[in-house]
């Protein structure tokens, strides 16, 4: 049987279950070190369920943490763990993130305290900068020779995220860990990511088995080069590396009536020395060039010069030729030696216990709406909070969805490439119809005229 560790729609309309952190970030500007980011309990601006209330994220530009302790710490056992949440980016999305992280069960923890630097399981949800669409599910694995965490990034989902922060609609983000290490990230109940904890993070769980000797060097007669100038080859007694790259063309001939005495520009007959002009600080006045017109209609002026052409006995510098190196050790690299800092987790489920969540988010847009939090170990739990919430939200956004013509349009403002998707879908097919069906109906007229029905009274 399932259970569920926090359940928080907002219904009541307050944030008596929340904390909000009143610590102050570390390394940074004092203006900004707060955690005074607003939220508020409200409802959504553009809401299709009047009196369903969400937590928002009301300022930009500043940090915001809030958190709240779950109902009993989760283990990481034999029972999967699911995180679901909704958001709404109601103002569009600059910069910003709205993920959650599942904070560890510490000695220490203080939701008081609630910082970036608090030590969390999980981090999930999503986040963006720029072009730059991200859905994140990290966790932080504990060494188990030293004790240390790393983070451990899943890898990058396949699908097209844009819209999920474009859109302006609520989305329902859910992460599932399982204890055979799967996972799978979805969004809309819709996979969009999915791996193994074992093989698709970054960095791996495990660190290799061997690495690269760092006290090994290369030696200093190690011969890499796979091919060498061939040291018994000698310059051919004819080469001759003076010869030029080009050479006059001895077989061009001086276009008739070319201008040899006609310069190719002649002095503006037209232009006036200006008033102003000092010919002690500016020189000697002298008329701007300008196209010589006698050269407009000859094949050229000036003196004529032959073209230049390759030169057929040009070979350039002499070079020996390549040949294999006979003393070619190959590519050198350090040996192998085992890695003092192996171990092999098989079981990266078993994370930190935690038994908070928290949102501690920095954003240049506000308005960012969250609403029904939920985190269990039975997934049919899970889906069935889901329709009771997201369920409705999406039932009613789909109703008041504009018709399919205005959806058109609107997908065609922000996409206009689409407009030839359309002409060529839509447009040509139509055109084409009326025509065939006029050009049938003029045939059918053809035929009646012609039909005996139609020959009464006539005179041959």
């Amino acid at each position: 049987m399932g259970e569920h560790f926090f359940a928080e729609s907002f219904d009541r309309g307050t944030l008596d279950s929340w904390v909000l952190s009143k610590a102050k970030k570390e390394d940074i500007d004092e203006d900004i070190a707060k955690y005074d980011g607003k939220w508020e309990v409200e409802d959504m601006k553009d809401s299709k369920l009047p009196g369903d209330k969400g937590l928002v994220l009301k300022s930009r530009a500043k940090h915001h943490a809030i958190s709240a302790q779950l109902l009993r710490p989760f283990i990481f056992d034999t029972k999967p763990l699911i995180v679901q949440y909704e958001v709404n980016f109601q103002q569009g999305i600059d910069c910003g993130g709205a993920y959650v992280k599942l904070l560890s069960q510490t000695p220490d923890l203080n939701l008081d305290e609630f910082v970036d630097k608090t030590p969390y399981t999980i981090m999930f949800g999503p986040d963006k900068c720029g072009e730059d669409y991200k859905l994140h599910f990290i966790f932080r694995h504990k060494n188990p020779k030293t004790g240390e965490y790393e983070e451990k990034h899943a890898k990058k989902p396949d699908a097209d995220l844009r819209t999920y922060y474009t859109d302006k609609k609520t989305h329902l983000y859910t992460l599932v860990v399982n204890p055979d290490n799967s996972f799978e990230v979805l969004v809309d109940q819709t996979v969009v990511n999915s791996g193994n904890l074992l093989t698709d993070m970054t960095p791996p769980i495990n660190p290799a088995a061997e690495i690269e000797d760092p006290d090994d060097h290369k030696p200093e007669d190690w011969d890499e080069r796979p091919k060498i100038q061939d040291p018994d080859a000698v310059k051919p007694e004819d080469w001759d590396e003076d010869a030029p790259k080009q050479i006059p063309d001895e077989d061009a001939v001086k276009p008739d009536g070319w201008l040899d005495d006609q310069p190719e520009y002649t002095s503006d007959p037209d232009a006036v020395k200006p008033e102003d002009w000092d010919e002690d600080m500016d020189g000697e006045w002298e008329a701007p060039q300008i196209p010589n017109a006698l050269c407009e209609t000859a094949p050229g002026c000036g003196a004529w010069q032959r073209p230049m052409i390759d030169n057929p006995n040009y070979k350039g510098k002499w070079k020996a030729p390549m040949i294999d190196n006979p003393n070619y050790q190959g590519v050198w690299k350090p040996r192998k030696i085992a890695n003092p800092d192996f171990f092999e987790d098989l079981h990266p489920f078993r994370m930190t216990p935690f038994n908070a969540v928290g949102l501690e988010l920095w954003s240049m847009s506000s308005d960012i709406f969250f609403d029904n939090f939920f985190i269990t170990n039975e997934r049919h739990t899970a889906e069935r909070w889901a329709n009771d919430g997201w369920g409705l939200k999406k039932a009613a956004e789909g109703a008041a969805e504009p018709g399919l013509v205005n959806q058109m349009m609107t997908a065609a403002d922000e996409r206009p490439w689409l407009w030839v998707v359309y002409v060529l879908t839509v447009a040509v097919p139509l055109i084409l119809i009326i025509v065939f069906f006029c050009t049938g109906k003029k045939q059918e007229d053809d035929v009646l005229r012609r039909s005996p029905r139609n020959t009464k009274g006539r005179k041959d």
